[in-house]
């Protein structure tokens, strides 16, 4: 064998240290908070026309026809003008206008809500600057890093704010957002949003929404409730969970990849109590792909919430997560699957179901 044939051999992948979330301790000004309210990189380049109905599912098509002339209406309605587009979503600096000036999309898990979400936001005829996209949370870490009045004034001058997996865990955050959307409606702003919860049932097993119902129906009254039916796209024909990992495969994956994180699951957790969710985005710049070791079930609630929000940021941004222990769909018990948060842990499952699937692909090369 000739020397030059040995040395065009590739050798063996190269030992990287690899990073750790645990070690990440990052802080976030407010303006990056404003400034990424955009769709996630996962959605960057999803338009209206890449979103492929299910031909059983009619109320597919049917939402993707009422947004494109939600979209349309809002063409040049700039603050002042006091035009009016379809439904009325025109902007009104002097009053608010009749009737819900917002849609709001409903329907189970992995049926393409942010996809059109997003679309929505990329259609909307509007410089950037003039468009807000984020999750719930990240509308109420926004209100916590500005304070509500400089939040509405930052708004205000929107003319579009898209809300993502939009819920209401507790009471404050029920007359938080109520107020905050009465503000923007009456500023002229249009509203869409996404959840897997009907506008009028928000907050419902999860505190006592009775005692709350004039702001929940406030908050419904802004929307027009679109539902949106069909299976979770991310499993169809697909297994529920891919089997974990050895400890010894995740960390050579990690040890390989430059750019990939390593920590022990338990020790995650932790580190998540200390970092506020606001800065999960963050704790994740950079990353290529996160490896833990030895899953297990989130120990309670609290926990379990921060996960949540965890794996969304992870989704968005694409990483892919390799794993030792036990597969994803064990990872919040019977009685969490069965109570008031469990849309969100379904949720959680199903994109980190995704991730893992991703990370396979990492594995498999190593």
């Amino acid at each position: 064998m000739s020397s030059s044939s040995a040395a065009s051999r590739p050798g063996p992948p190269a030992d990287v240290a690899p990073l750790s979330l645990c070690a990440r301790e990052p802080h976030v000004p407010a303006d990056r908070l404003v400034a990424e309210m955009v769709p996630p990189p996962r959605f960057d380049s999803v338009r209206f026309s890449t979103y492929i109905p299910d031909p059983g599912q009619p109320s597919q098509t049917e939402a993707v026809r009422v947004l494109e002339g939600f979209a349309a209406g809002l063409d040049g309605a700039a603050a002042g003008s006091g035009r009016r587009g379809l439904f009325g979503f025109g902007r009104a600096p002097k009053k608010a206008p009749a009737g819900p000036r917002g849609v709001y999309l409903d329907g189970g898990y992995g049926v393409g809500k942010t996809h059109l979400l997003a679309s929505l936001w990329h259609a909307t005829p509007a410089e950037p600057a003039l468009k807000a996209f984020g999750t719930f949370v990240e509308l109420t870490n926004l209100v916590g890093a500005l304070g509500f009045q400089q939040t509405v004034r930052t708004l205000s001058g929107h003319r579009l704010l898209c809300i993502d997996e939009f819920e209401l865990d507790d009471p404050g955050d029920t007359v938080l957002v109520s107020t905050l959307l009465g503000k923007l409606v009456e500023a002229g702003v249009a509203l869409a949003a996404t959840s897997n919860t009907l506008p009028g049932k928000l907050g419902e097993g999860r505190f006592a929404a009775a005692d709350f119902l004039r702001e929940i129906q406030g908050l419904s009254a802004h929307f027009r409730a679109l539902r949106i039916d069909g299976e979770d796209y991310r499993h169809r024909g697909l297994p529920e969970a891919p089997p974990p990992h050895s400890d010894e495969l995740v960390t050579r994956t990690a040890h390989t990849v430059e750019g990939a994180s390593l920590d022990a699951f338990p020790d995650l957790l932790d580190h998540l109590a200390k970092v506020h969710p606001s800065r999960y985005g963050a704790l994740t710049d950079g990353l290529r792909a996160v490896c833990l070791t030895g899953v297990r079930p989130v120990p309670d609630q609290s926990t379990a919430l921060r996960l949540v929000v965890l794996a969304d940021r992870l989704y968005d941004r694409e990483v892919p997560v390799l794993a030792s222990g036990l597969p994803f769909d064990r990872l919040f018990s019977e009685e969490m699957l069965k109570g008031g948060y469990r849309k969100k842990y379904f949720r959680a499952i199903s994109r980190l179901t995704a991730l893992a699937r991703d990370a396979g692909r990492l594995a498999e090369a190593v």
